[in-house]
């Protein structure tokens, strides 16, 4: 157990942010903390869960925690590309255009059931998020240093959706999938929401600000990882693309393994747990612990494995029971 004499001030700040979130959001505390994972490892969180499991309440309250503002884009299938970027505005006064940003320049942003709008509006989003840029006619503009996309997707409708490509999903840090409350959360949801009824929370609490997120991303870049782990990150991400070498069942279920960025991603989000959990070292159990959620996405199964019922997931749990932990 870390005491808080061994917490950096960053460490404290975010562990008493993530007390508050769970104090808001009741019953997701893996949501909260592969939140706080993607927001320190500078990635973008895809999550999958029925309607009504606090996704959008979710990022909202951390937009609150932080120095950050916060949008929601609703993806429609009549969406289109410059609602998300922006667009020219002519300006008849003097016959020239003027710039003006789209919903994209915010910190924090929810792409709301982010498969429901076609492949162009996703095209757009991919340039945001893979290159922290959007481009408009024959001008590219930055993105805020501090950008982050959560994205959600609803499992129970796919009439009318339009799966996202590879290459898109490929650009998801994380793909978190999240289920209903156990019986104790709900009653404690239901008492949560009587008393915001009552008396509408208000926080006290100062927000993080960006500087000292941004200083909490270099504390998370030097946490420490042996070579040995390192060593057994690397050969987990390559059992995806070699699994016959481990069974021949697994030769048989996976198509395509998962690319290097998959290995960097689990890299920095194995850091920034271990961060948050109060260490200065990366332990087992962190790449453990976020390997299903770094590989399920970026997996391609045979025609052999669907037909047999065999998820992505499977397979991840049997790489991770083959695969010798140093």
């Amino acid at each position: 157990m870390v005491s808080n004499a061994d917490l950096t001030d960053a460490q404290q700040s975010f562990q008493t942010l993530k007390a508050w979130m769970e104090s808001r959001i009741i019953g997701q505390d893996v949501l909260i903390e592969r939140m706080l994972t993607a927001l320190l490892a500078d990635g973008h969180l895809l999550v999958e869960g029925a309607p009504g499991l606090a996704k959008t309440r979710a990022i909202n309250v951390l937009s609150q925690g932080i120095e950050a503002d916060f949008h929601r884009i609703q993806f429609t299938p009549d969406l289109l590309p410059a609602d998300l970027t922006g667009t020219d505005i002519y300006r008849p006064q003097d016959g020239s255009f003027e710039f003006q940003p789209g919903p994209l320049f915010h910190n924090l942003v929810l792409a709301d059931e982010i498969n429901r709008s076609p492949a162009k509006v996703q095209s757009a989003l991919l340039e945001a998020m893979a290159e922290r840029q959007i481009t408009v006619g024959r001008e590219t503009y930055p993105l805020p240093a501090l950008f982050m996309v959560m994205a959600t997707q609803n499992p129970l409708e796919h009439e009318g959706t339009y799966p996202l490509p590879e290459a898109q999903l490929d650009r998801f840090m994380l793909f978190l999938r999240i289920a209903y409350p156990e019986p104790r959360h709900e009653r404690a949801i239901l008492k949560l929401a009587r008393d915001e009824v009552r008396d509408p929370p208000v926080t006290d609490a100062k927000p993080i600000g960006q500087t000292t997120l941004f200083a909490a991303r270099q504390q998370v870049a030097d946490v420490y990882m042996a070579d040995a782990l390192e060593e057994y990150l690397v050969q987990l991400i390559l059992a995806t693309r070699n699994p016959g070498i481990f069974a021949e069942e697994l030769g048989g279920w996976l198509q395509y393994g998962a690319s290097p960025r998959a290995t960097i991603a689990l890299d920095r989000a194995a850091r920034a747990r271990a961060w948050l959990k109060g260490r200065q070292y990366v332990a087992p159990e962190d790449i453990q612990t976020l390997a299903p959620d770094i590989l399920r996405h970026r997996l391609i199964l045979t025609y052999t494995a669907e037909a047999e019922g065999i998820t992505a997931d499977q397979c991840i749990q049997e790489l991770l029971r083959r695969v010798a932990v140093p």
